[in-house]
């Protein structure tokens, strides 16, 4: 309907007319034009990563100089200016992306390597309830040159072992080393690449308990911090039990790995996991805590309050803690984001500018992703800026009509003025990152404004003033006096999320969105939020278009892992069943949680249904009218290799078998990683993982091609 009138009232117009309406409605948005710079170098993020194989390096040079020469030429013009402007924007993150990838290029282990003796610098501690992670620097791998050395190795100690070492400390162990993960599904998310921007050649396992070497070998900034934040967790271990012990770890030093799996999916399932994971709201709480209690101290000083301005001297004093406190904290991409917006806030309180606005968000997201144009890709990313762009954005409508019940100065009305707030900014807050979490987590919490309306007000007024309270205890070996106090309220937001996860119907699974849809929803809300005219609300149909994505997004029918140890298929109810429920469990979660599938269902041998027949040497799976044969020994090619429109074998498909149909056999596995396969009544298609992936440096093997087999 709303199609229909707009394009009805379109050809009521001259073809000139509407132009220059248009370019009447852009021209009166002139002040905001500045805030679509960021969209515009994160579009030229976003086609760089996209890419099937890694550009040549001089491939945005062209278009640079196109740009800033068309810069040059209509710079009178200012929206011919302001086209070009976003097209050198979009130029420049292509850029930054390749710029980036080639500062951490470093050789990555391309298959199972050891045991092996290994020696190096640990780097970082991951302590948790069931094993330990340690990131290392090695120096010496027994086997590998120095060429081959990865510049970082991750690797587990399995078991609760305790490991007596700190970060700098140089380690002997013997270790079994891996490359990194691939996507567990063709298309998913890619481990790979998030460890080869980190810098993690490798990853594995120990074999026994490594042996210290030498004690503090190693030293500089981030090794100090990381050393701290350990310092910190065996504290908070030794003080609090280990319900409260691992979320306060959480808080104070931002390392999750200490909190009981139960409590954290519980979190999840509450809508409460952002209070685990240092965001804006954190470094708010820590600011402004910080800010108005320093204030409150010097106005209690009359010679100080009458001839200095204190609410600018604390606001300096906040700016100079902020920079200590995102290190102690992990430095992730959501607390980088917030730091810098706060430094931005506190600098405008000593400019006597407007602190609050949505340039500020603009020039965050701009800085950070030219640091790290790979945040753009992670979830991280996508949720911290969803919230706080419809926050601001939701901040500036208010302002423009603000209600006069906002400036009365009753208690009892500013305590409801403050939970209406906190009921809104929730509810703001959880539509903006909904779509990002449907498509990276595939789940949605249906109570989160109830948790949140009881969990915020409980973390602002009693959990973060005792963390700040604890930073400021832990230099005199007094932090335990903050530490028992927190963990009472730690108690009682674990006691919030467990209640609330209990509750019938709390979470929704959706299954997979396409990135097509994910592009909607992201267009539409920026679109909705960025602009003020009514055109903005053209983004509502945006937003529809990618609502309903889900539900346009057809399953893979057959699920293979790399290594052939799972098989998935679909049967005609669209339920997904497993060759097996014990081997690679993480692929299968994937795939289940992709389809919104909870149930885990196993077929067997000697299965016997109408789509699905085996025996001790195969099966035979028909869908949409077509038949597959999967042989799960070599004995079963004799008979599988005719008749049958796709053959899966786990084994070497010898010669005469190969002709004229689709296969995928062990050497196929093995080349490509997991394969996805989707049957219809005319044709077989087939996608791999390394298909999915592309010849980029943190996929470095043979890019094989999306195959259509017509039958």
């Amino acid at each position: 309907m709303l199609l229909e009138y707009v394009r009805r009232q379109a050809s009521t117009l001259p073809p000139l007319d509407l132009a220059a309406r248009l370019a009447r409605v852009i021209e009166a948005e002139q002040e905001r034009w500045l805030l679509w710079l960021p969209v515009a170098f994160g579009s030229g993020v976003a086609l760089y990563f996209a890419l099937p194989e890694e550009p040549r390096w001089w491939v945005a040079l062209g278009p640079l100089g196109l740009s800033l020469c068309a810069l040059l030429v209509w710079r009178r013009q200012p929206l011919a200016l302001y086209l070009t402007t976003l097209l050198a924007a979009a130029v420049a993150g292509f850029a930054a992306g390749q710029l980036r990838t080639a500062v951490v290029s470093a050789p990555l282990l391309l298959e199972r390597f050891g045991p092996s003796e290994v020696s190096g610098t640990l780097l970082m501690l991951d302590r948790r309830p069931s094993d330990t992670r340690l990131l290392i620097k090695p120096g010496v791998i027994e086997g590998l040159s120095k060429h081959e050395l990865p510049e970082r190795v991750r690797l587990r100690l399995a078991g609760r072992k305790k490991l007596d070492a700190r970060p700098g400390d140089r380690l002997q162990l013997l270790a079994v080393l891996l490359p990194p993960p691939p996507p567990a599904v063709p298309g998913g998310y890619d481990f790979g690449r998030d460890a080869f921007f980190k810098e993690i050649g490798a990853a594995g396992f120990l074999l026994g308990r490594p042996e210290v070497v030498a004690r503090g070998e190693a030293s500089g900034w981030m090794l100090y911090w990381s050393g701290l934040r350990d310092d910190v967790g065996l504290r908070v271990r030794e003080a609090l039990s280990p319900g409260e012990a691992g979320v306060a770890e959480a808080l104070l030093t931002g390392q999750r790995a200490g909190i009981d799996p139960s409590i954290q999916e519980a979190y999840r399932i509450s809508g409460l996991a952002h209070l685990l994971a240092i965001s804006g709201l954190h470094v708010g709480l820590i600011a402004g805590i910080f800010f108005f209690s320093l204030r409150a101290l010097l106005a209690l000083a009359p010679p100080i309050a009458l001839r200095w301005p204190i609410k600018k001297l604390a606001a300096l004093a906040t700016a100079l803690l902020l920079p200590f406190y995102l290190p102690m904290v992990g430095a992730s991409v959501p607390t980088q984001r917030a730091c810098l917006m706060a430094l931005i806030v506190l600098a405008a309180v000593l400019l006597d500018r407007r602190a609050i606005s949505m340039r500020l968000v603009a020039f965050a997201a701009l800085v950070v992703l030219a640091w790290s144009p790979e945040s753009l890709l992670s979830a991280s990313f996508q949720l911290s800026f969803a919230a706080v762009t419809a926050l601001v954005a939701a901040y500036e409508v208010w302002r423009a009509r603000k209600p006069d019940w906002e400036r009365e100065q009753a208690t009892l009305r500013r305590l409801q003025i403050y939970f209406l707030g906190v009921l809104l900014s929730s509810l703001i807050a959880g539509l903006a990152t909904a779509p990002f979490a449907a498509y990276h987590f595939h789940r949605l919490a249906l109570y989160g404004l109830l948790a949140n309306l009881l969990a915020v007000p409980l973390t602002a007024f009693w959990i973060m003033p005792l963390c700040l309270l604890s930073y400021l205890l832990l230099p005199f070996g007094l932090e335990e006096l903050a530490f028992q106090p927190l963990g009472w309220g730690i108690a009682a937001l674990n006691s919030i999320a467990v209640t609330v996860a209990d509750l019938p119907g709390a979470l929704l699974t959706i299954p997979a969105m396409p990135l097509w849809g994910l592009v909607c929803l992201t267009a539409g809300g920026l679109w909705l939020c960025l602009w003020r005219s009514r055109w903005r609300t053209a983004g509502i149909l945006l937003l529809l278009l990618g609502s309903v994505s889900p539900a346009l997004q057809r399953p893979a029918d057959i699920l293979i892992t790399g290594d052939g140890r799972l098989i998935g298929l679909g049967a005609p109810d669209g339920q997904l069943w497993l060759s097996n429920r014990r081997v690679e469990r993480f692929a299968a979660g994937i795939w289940l949680r992709r389809r919104a599938q909870s149930e885990v269902l196993v077929w067997q041998q000697e299965e016997q249904r109408p789509w699905l027949f085996c025996d001790n040497l195969g099966c035979r799976y028909r869908h949409a009218g077509l038949e597959v044969a999967l042989a799960l020994e070599a004995e079963a090619l004799r008979e599988d290799c005719s008749g049958v429109a796709l053959l899966i074998s786990l084994s070497p498909i010898p010669r005469g078998c190969l002709a004229g149909r689709p296969t995928i056999d062990r050497f196929d596995l093995w080349r490509n990683g997991t394969y996805a396969v989707w049957l219809s009544d005319d044709a077989v298609t087939l996608r791999s993982v390394q298909e999915s992936r592309g010849k980029r440096p943190w996929s470095p093997g043979r890019r094989a091609a999306d195959t259509v087999f017509v039958p």
